[in-house]
Formats: C-alpha cells, structure tokens, sequence
C-alpha cells in the first residue's frame, strides 16, 4: 500500500444504526487500501473471511503452506513496493507461518499478518489448537520478538482501528511485519455500517537536516579516500539514483552489502562490488584502505562485514564511519560512528548529493583504472568456468546461461548457497530491485515460494527462483501452487544432491560431510525434481549437457507455463576472499 493511494479515497461512509458483518466490511476496507492479494491457507478460524473475499475484488492465492504463504507475501512486498498480506489459520497455521514472517521482519520487509484464532468466549478452557501454556489466548505472543507490533482483537468494535494501524506500521520508519489476530467469533460479528473510515495518514519519511548534508558532503570531498556503502535501505527506498549522482559528483567508489546489490550497474565505473566473506577482494580492500565511509541502509552485519574483524573489510578506526539509516538503533551498534543520522535513504543521499555539486574534492586519476584492474583480477580467477562444458556442471555455467537467457528487467530470486553468495559476488545486476534474496534469516526454502509472490506483482515479466536442491526439496507443493495460481514462474535447481554449502564446511574442518548430502543405502540420492513438476501438470526438464541449458532456460521463459530446470551441478565453493569467524571456531576432536 502506498499512503498516497489511500488520499485516493474522497468518500468516507457514514456510520449508521444499520449493520453489517466485519469480514464483508474488512475485505471492503482492504480493497481501498489498494491490497491486491492476500496470500495464505485455509482453517476453520478464517472460511468466515474467506467467504467474504470470494466476493471481493482481491485475490486470495492458497500456497499449501503457511511458510511458502508468508514467503510469497514477502517477494510480492519486495517487487511491488506495497506491503505483503498474510493469512493464516491459528495454531499450526500461525507456527508454519514463522520463518517466512520472521525472514521478513529481519529484511525489512512490510507485511501484514492476519490470523484466526479460538473464539474469544472459550479463552483459557484449551478448545481445538488454543495455544494458551502460559497465559489463556496467547498464540499472538509467539510473533513478538519479530514483528513491529502484535495485536489481539479482543472486542469487534476495534477491528477497524487496529487493521487501519497494523497497515499504517507496516510501512512507516523500518518497515516490517505486523500481527492482526482475530478470533473466529469477531470475523462474524456485526458492525455498524461504515465502521472502517479511517485510512493511514500520509507520513513523511525522515529527511537529512540541510546542515548536516553539508557537513557530510564536506567531509567526504575533504577526505583522502572516501568510500560510499549501500545497504539494502538504498534498494527498498529507490535511492539508486541518488547514490551514483553523489558518487559521480564527488569521484566515490561505491561497495555495497548482499541486499544493495543493484545499487549501481554492474559495469558502472565506481562500483566495487559486495563486500565481507564472500564479496569481492577489490571491495574489501577500498574499504579496509578508506579513511571514511559514508554507509546508508545497512546494518553493517556479520557476513557482510568479515564478522567485524578489523583485518578484512572495515577497521573502525583508524577509518571514520558516517552512518544513515531509517532505524536509530542501528547507529553505532556494530561499529564506532563518528557521526550518525536517522534519515530515509533517498531523502539522505539525495540532499548530500545536491550538497555536493561543484565542490573540490580530492584529484584520483587513477581510481577508475585501479576499480576496473581489481575486478577484471578477481573474474579472472573463474570467468573461464563460464563457458565449461563440464557436465554435472560449474555453477558459473549456470550463471551464465542464465544471463543470457533472462530479459535485463527480469527478477532472479535466489535462496541460500551458492545461489544466493555465487550470484551476489559474480552475477551482473543492471535493473535496480531484480534482485531479491535472503539475508538477515537467511532461509533456506525462501526462494522457491517467494517467486510466486514476484510474478504475482510483475505478471509481465520473467521471474526465475535460482535455487539449491536442498531448498526446493523441502516443499515440493511451490509447483502446484504456480499452476493453481497461473503463475509461469520458472524454478531453476542447481543439484548438487545435498546441503552443498554446509558440506563444504564440514569436510573442510572435519573431512567429511556426515548429515549433509542426500543418500540411500550408502549411495548418493537425487530425487527427480523434473518428473514430480510433470506429475503437478508443469513442465519439467533435466539438463543433461551443459549446451542444454541455455535452450531449456529460452523455452521455459516463453512456454507460459511454469517449468522446473533441474541441472546437476558440480559441488564447488563459492570464493571467500572476505573472513567468517566461524571458521575460527570448530574444533576437531574424538
């Protein structure tokens, strides 16, 4: 929802003495909100609402799960810019829910969560699936330690203030997910007609004081080697154009977090690339090298950061850190920050950038050759794995045949694995917001689910989930639900026949990988991904030669069919030139 969309609305209804009951009027309220879908799952708590959405305007997509559900809202947030809305039974239905609204929370993404629950008269006497082990009706305190706000609509008059705020928080200052729980006796109640007039204001974000975008103009054009770093906040606020104005004004290289990737072009002269344990060595050594770094929208987290340790990526000081983000907390949590703001994003960079025009800064002739050297060094290293014919294949085949094949404006959404690290350091990104990834949970199951929330959003454009084995094994019913909802997403499986990640990690540090990969009766086990999609009525592929899959990947995209591409794949590791300290941590013993 965009506040703006709600001042669309000019007529308000008047409450009368005539009445109606709350699940017809909440669906009618949603649709001016401008809620175009809500994902979810049946249950006995919520067929009141759903009777009610049957004859509403808005799309109800059911996913099978409550995990793919709350994954699907979460891309459908992250592709259209409006929050994703969630529904789910109680109990189980709330508890399958968790990880993709928890994902959520920890990126930053705006959803609102609406769940059924026991009927408000049978509080503490345990009906069917009350949660109530500690205090009668508490199911909604499961979702509070990640969501903004959870409410529990005790009486039916306070429905339409508490849906009107839980959209209303959805979507101011850090954005994240709200719980509206609902008792199943509240969606059948009665309310006076028009009881839903109030829509959420239209805030202002939090804008940089004039003042101090010229303070942090000045200090950049006055510093020796100055770096700007891109968060996920840039991305979510649409700042990208700010920041390559301000970069080009003032000659800045520019790094950027997993979740900034896209902040610039890939082939824009100034762009670094991502940093931390698996970035790039041309990245973390401007960082480590700068004497000020500028970061907006980033928590400045573990991975991304080398796990904070001073001899890979930052080293806070010597270096001085500027620090803007949406949320005060994150100021000064990782590192010392000689000056920080609480400031939208675009608004920030934007007034820097301004602030910034026609002033001198340092002369560095040779910064754009020295970016250019240092990530021409770095591809050379494995840019010749594009073009293997090796068959189970490199990953950075598959990357490639991808790139070739994928419209430029065309959403990837990844999980976890060499999918998510492989393609944020090697993969080219040109369409600010193409890109969409785990981060902050890092869950794995996230990508196969979330593309259906994507195409959703951009039916007209391509939408590919590339994706590990592990991830698309583990909820199969994504196929069903794309062919349920016509949805042509196309699901790519990079096969290595176990948690490939993972397993690298334990046979570097224990020389095997016990409880990692995929077997039976002692024998490597793959499952054929490509036939269960043909069972679900899809289309489904196994690659049997590295020259097969760029063809497959061009007929999938315009089949208008979902389609599954599985590709066995070489178990190779991602390159680490960064530093993760969990490495430092295990210890072999008997």
């Amino acid at each position: 929802m965009k506040h703006t969309e709600a001042l669309e609305y000019t007529h308000e209804p008047e409450v009368t003495t005539e009445t109606r009951i709350a699940a017809y009027q909440l669906t009618d309220y949603l649709e001016r909100l401008g809620v175009e879908v809500i994902f979810g799952l049946c249950g006995h708590t919520v067929i009141a609402f759903l009777d009610a959405l049957g004859k509403s305007c808005i799309r109800f997509i059911s996913t099978r799960h409550e995990q793919v559900a709350a994954h699907a809202a979460d891309g459908y947030a992250r592709a259209s810019g409006k929050p994703g809305v969630l529904l789910t039974h109680l109990g189980p239905g709330l508890t399958n829910a968790t990880t993709g609204v928890a994902n959520a929370a920890l990126d930053s993404v705006p959803m609102v969560v609406i769940s059924g629950d026991i009927p408000s008269h049978y509080y503490g006497r345990h009906p069917h699936q009350e949660v109530n082990l500690h205090i009668d009706a508490d199911q909604y305190e499961i979702y509070r330690p990640f969501c903004k706000r959870v409410y529990r609509v005790d009486r039916v008059q306070d429905l339409p203030r508490i849906v009107e705020r839980a959209f209303h928080l959805a979507v101011s200052g850090r954005p994240g997910p709200v719980l509206v729980d609902i008792p199943m006796d509240i969606f059948s109640a009665d309310l006076p007609v028009g009881s839903f007039q109030k829509v959420p204001a239209a805030v202002s974000r939090p804008a940089l004081d004039p003042a101090m975008a010229e303070r942090i103009a000045q200090a950049l054009a006055e510093a020796k080697r100055p770096l700007l770093y891109a968060g996920g906040g840039v991305m979510s606020s649409h700042a990208t154009a700010e920041l390559q104005a301000l970069a080009e004004a003032l000659e800045i290289p520019v790094a950027h977090t997993l979740m900034g990737k896209g902040c610039l072009r890939e082939d824009h002269p100034l762009l670094l690339g991502m940093t931390g344990f698996w970035g790039t060595p041309v990245a973390n050594a401007f960082c480590l090298d700068a004497d000020l770094v500028l970061a907006t929208g980033t928590r400045l987290a573990e991975a991304n950061s080398s796990s904070w340790d001073p001899r890979f990526t930052f080293s806070f000081p010597p270096t001085r850190l500027i620090h803007i983000d949406i949320d005060p907390a994150e100021i000064g949590r990782n590192f010392p920050t000689e000056l920080g703001a609480v400031a939208d994003a675009k608004l920030a960079l934007g007034a820097i950038a301004t602030a910034a025009k026609g002033r001198t800064h340092a002369v560095r002739p040779e910064l754009r050759k020295t970016i250019a050297s240092g990530r021409a060094e770095f591809s050379s290293r494995w840019d010749h794995q594009w073009t293997s014919e090796q068959y189970p294949l490199r990953p950075e085949r598959i990357l490639a045949e991808l790139h070739k094949a994928i419209p430029e404006d065309g959403f990837i959404v990844t999980d976890v694995g060499w999918n998510k690290n492989g393609m944020a350091q090697q993969y080219p990104i040109n369409v600010p917001g193409t890109f969409i990834t785990p981060s902050g949970l890092c869950t794995m199951g996230f990508g196969p689910a979330a593309v259906l929330g994507v195409k959703t959003a951009h039916p007209e454009r391509a939408a590919v989930a590339l994706i590990g084995d592990g991830a698309f094994g583990s909820n199969m019913g994504v196929v069903a639900t794309a062919m349920e909802a016509n949805l042509p997403v196309v699901w790519v499986v990079m096969d290595n026949s176990g948690f490939g990640t993972i397993a690298g990690l334990e046979s570097m540090h224990y020389g095997w990988s016990f409880g990692c990969m995929f077997e039976c009766n002692g024998k490597p086990y793959t499952i054929d991904y490509a036939a269960v999609a043909r069972a679900c009525g899809a289309r489904g592929v196994l690659i049997q030669s590295a020259a097969e899959l760029g063809p497959a990947l061009s007929e999938a995209l315009a089949s208008g069919v979902p389609t599954v591409i599985q590709v066995p794949m070489e178990n190779a590791p991602t390159p680490t030139p960064g530093h993760w300290n969990i490495n430092d941590i295990y210890r072999n013993g008997q």
